[in-house]
């Protein structure tokens, strides 16, 4: 085959130097016919995805890009084109990332360990300190189990939701630490962000550095990752811990790939993988969030799909809107998609059903 030929050939990646090696999805022991149906079969969901990665053997072997509506972190609402050089919102797939962040600053000693007291960390907060706070560690914050008065699944307008919050106040920390403790830590899962933004303070406080730039240094530079942001609120000028991390989508399947590997990419051991098992430990049934069926470990979610009458175990980083970095280990495959489901009914419809009826019945061995 002519290599003109070659690079029209289906979601072939392209040769770029981000520390990728590609491979066509036969040479990893997939289908590349099928991986081929990926554009149809968005079409028939009617769903509005912006990319499709797919990396198998710690090799990328698809991408596909597609233009199409969004809104982007402090830009315009409209339509915008994708390539593979084009930064996307990850939204809470941020989430993820700052769990990562907290196993560095742990491995680095910079943190003792997730058992250590939330408050420790914040003693210019006494005075905000409701009862029960003391017994919160980085731990509750991690899987979300702290017990806090918290509430984000309601609408963006409605006044009780505490989401909003954390933009809209001057001190969104202090706002977070004056919520009051509802349940004891341990017993009640309930979605957070609040506790994610914490969890991004201290390691800025540990660090002495801004979030970005100590994700910057410590995870994204080893990866070979250097086209990110990490966004803040625009009222407050606070760094959104939990959602404001811009990242290419090859660059999202780099930390999927992280994980895949126990936290190793090309050699290099950048998060323990000590770490890496701890986080992707189920620890609790995630009620009510993203459906009811999901486990949550550290800030990482563990779900499954059905693929020729078998279970496929899977743990994935979820954004809102349809971000998603899908970690399959039993298959050694990651998948990343990107889109712009905000709100929607059907939002990360696209990308499961991409990975369980397309991607996973691509692989052709199981090794």
């Amino acid at each position: 085959m002519a290599p003109e030929q070659r690079n029209l050939a289906c979601g072939s990646p392209s040769s770029i130097d981000d520390g990728w090696v590609t491979a066509s999805p036969d040479s990893v022991g997939m289908d590349g016919t099928l991986l081929c149906g990926i554009a149809a079969r968005l079409e028939q969901r009617a769903t509005a995805v912006h990319s499709v990665v797919v990396a198998r053997h710690g090799k990328l072997v698809f991408e596909q890009y597609f233009p199409g509506y969004d809104q982007p972190w402090g830009q315009p609402e409209g339509q915008h084109e994708f390539t593979a050089t084009t930064k996307h919102d990850m939204r809470s797939a941020s989430k993820s990332v700052t769990s990562l962040l907290v196993g560095i600053a742990i491995d680095r000693k910079l943190i003792a360990s997730a058992d250590e007291p939330v408050l420790k960390f914040f003693p210019d907060y006494q005075a905000e300190k409701q009862a029960g706070w003391e017994t919160i560690t980085l731990r509750h914050l991690l899987t979300m189990s702290s017990g806090i008065k918290w509430d984000e699944a309601r609408a963006w307008t409605d006044p009780k939701n505490d989401e909003p919050h954390l933009g809209f106040e001057p001190d969104p920390i202090g706002y977070v630490l004056s919520r009051p403790v509802a349940a004891p830590p341990d017993t009640l899962w309930t979605y957070n962000g609040g506790g994610t933004d914490l969890l991004g303070n201290i390691i800025e406080r540990v660090s002495g550095k801004p979030l970005e730039a100590f994700a910057r240094e410590a995870l994204f530079q080893p990866l070979g990752v250097t086209d990110l942001e990490w966004k803040a609120y625009p009222k407050n000028g606070k760094v959104a811990a939990a959602a404001g991390l811009r990242l290419r989508p090859r660059d999202a399947a780099k930390v999927g790939q992280l994980v895949l590997n126990r936290g190793q990419w090309n050699g290099q051991q950048i998060v323990s993988a000590e770490w890496i098992a701890q986080s992707i430990a189920p620890r609790f049934q995630a009620i009510g969030y993203f459906g009811s069926t999901l486990f949550y470990g550290y800030q990482w979610w563990m779900g499954r799909s059905l693929a020729g009458y078998k279970e496929i175990k899977w743990v994935g980083a979820f954004g809102w809107g349809g971000q998603r970095i899908f970690i399959v280990p039993e298959l050694d495959l990651v998948m990343m998609t990107t889109a712009a489901q905000y709100g929607q009914p059907k939002e990360g419809l696209a990308a499961i059903d991409i990975l369980s009826n397309i991607v996973i019945p691509s692989v052709r061995d199981a090794h």
